[in-house]
C-alpha cells in the first residue's frame, strides 16, 4: 500500500450507490492498481493497491470478514 496526499486529476471515481453524500469510500482504478479515497475530501489523500491486494480484501469482504466493523 502507499498513500500519496492527492489523487491523480484523471480517475474515475465510484462510490457505494447506498453512499448518501456522507464520508464515503471512493475507488478507483489507476494502472494496475487501485486507489481508494473519501467523498469528504476527493482531492486526497489517496491509497493505492495493487491488484493482488485489492482482490485479497474483495474476497475476504464477500466471506464476512469485516462484518463485526460495520
Amino acid at each position: 500500500m502507499t498513500m500519496y496526499q492527492s489523487a491523480p486529476g484523471d480517475l474515475n471515481w465510484r462510490a457505494s450507490s447506498t453512499c448518501d453524500g456522507g464520508a464515503c469510500v471512493m475507488v478507483a482504478r489507476h494502472g494496475d492498481s487501485v486507489m481508494f479515497g473519501n467523498t469528504s475530501q476527493p482531492g486526497g489523500p489517496v491509497y493505492v493497491y495493487t491488484e493482488a491486494e485489492w482482490k485479497e480484501f474483495l474476497a475476504g469482504v464477500k466471506l464476512g470478514d469485516f462484518d463485526d466493523l460495520a
